[in-house]
């Protein structure tokens, strides 16, 4: 696949803008070329345009080339990098799978590019046949979330191939919460299919949702294009700094993510002990979809008791559900027992 024949013309030729940081790279006594504010205060210059030493570590730990990873601020950025790059306003389109999560459509539409949603079956999977026939030359990117928000459940790994396989456009595939599933990342797959871009955060398992940080793995071509369009310091210091942190310190993350797995199990068995409770779908996330009677009564009670969770009712598919985060142990109780005293 030739990956320059997907992405607008006006891209390839994009001559990108060239900062102060990206014409001089090296180190020196004193700095005079990006009119900054000489009086040192830990934050007087402009931070490594590329995230280099932040993308250093994180090659390391997930074993992909720096030249492949990209950084954004947020997810939410790389989707928005990614629309840019790809798709032809009022020309091409996106193809989205709902219930998924909602950044894609609305990157979609402030690009003022169409969003052809392709529903999920009832067991939360793709409708390959669907999606393949509906695809033509103006399908650019197929999003799919997986581990999916908001229904918990990963999608199919011969699934995820025969759409990489098929579709003739860019696979984006959002492993937001790939480090709460026995499944395994779609990561190693990176050098087989040239169309493949994995979607990862710093806002779940690291619990690093206040820094923003988000972070794109694909072909060497793919995040060129990337990088030619984001803002020049679109990762500013003080979250380099924290993400460098974090990344020396993968067991502290490492026991939080199992402390979270096990108040999701408990969370699953107390919950499924709910009258009101008519399912607790399957999870590889840090939250439960969770199907109940009289959905958005019982919201309304949980908030007046000052616990708050995700009403998801009017979403496709998701009819009468809640979806609720694992929280602390102590969290999960206050809510259990909330829960309890509803009278339906």
């Amino acid at each position: 696949m030739n990956i320059n024949q997907l992405v607008r013309k006006n891209i390839l030729h994009l001559k990108p803008y060239s900062s102060a940081r990206d014409e001089f790279k090296g180190d020196a006594s004193v700095f005079l070329d990006a009119n900054e504010n000489p009086y040192d205060n830990g934050l007087n210059r402009y931070p490594d345009p590329l995230a280099l030493s932040v993308k250093a570590l994180i090659s390391k730990q997930k074993n992909i080339p720096v030249e492949q990873i990209f950084t954004g601020n947020g997810s939410d950025e790389v989707i928005d990098v990614l629309v840019r790059v790809f798709c032809e306003p009022r020309i091409d389109h996106i193809i989205t799978l709902p219930p998924t999560y909602g950044m894609y459509e609305v990157s979609a539409d402030t690009a003022d590019v169409t969003v052809h949603k392709i529903a999920l079956n009832a067991d939360f999977q793709p409708n390959t046949h669907e999606i393949l026939s509906h695809m033509n030359n103006h399908s650019k990117i197929l999003f799919i979330c997986s581990p999916n928000n908001p229904t918990g459940n990963s999608i199919h790994l011969e699934t995820i191939v025969t759409l990489l396989e098929q579709f003739t456009g860019i696979v984006a595939i959002d492993e937001a919460y790939i480090d709460f599933s026995n499944k395994t990342s779609c990561l190693k797959m990176l050098e087989q299919y040239p169309n493949l871009v994995i979607m990862q955060t710093f806002s779940k398992a690291w619990g690093l949702a206040g820094i923003r940080l988000g972070m794109a793995f694909a072909s060497r071509t793919i995040i060129d294009l990337m990088n030619k369009v984001k803002p020049p310091y679109n990762i500013n210091q003080l979250t380099q700094k924290v993400a460098l942190q974090a990344l020396t310190q993968v067991e502290k993350t490492n026991k939080k993510i199992q402390a979270i797995l096990k108040q999701r199990a408990f969370l699953e068995k107390q919950l499924n002990q709910m009258d009101t409770v008519e399912k607790v779908y399957p999870s590889d996330t840090n939250f439960l979809l969770v199907k109940t009677k009289n959905a958005n009564e019982l919201y309304q009670f949980l908030v007046k008791n000052g616990i708050i969770v995700r009403n998801r009712s009017n979403i496709l598919l998701c009819e009468d559900c809640l979806r609720v985060t694992v929280g602390t142990a102590i969290e999960n109780k206050i809510l259990l027992k909330a829960w309890k005293s509803f009278k339906n």
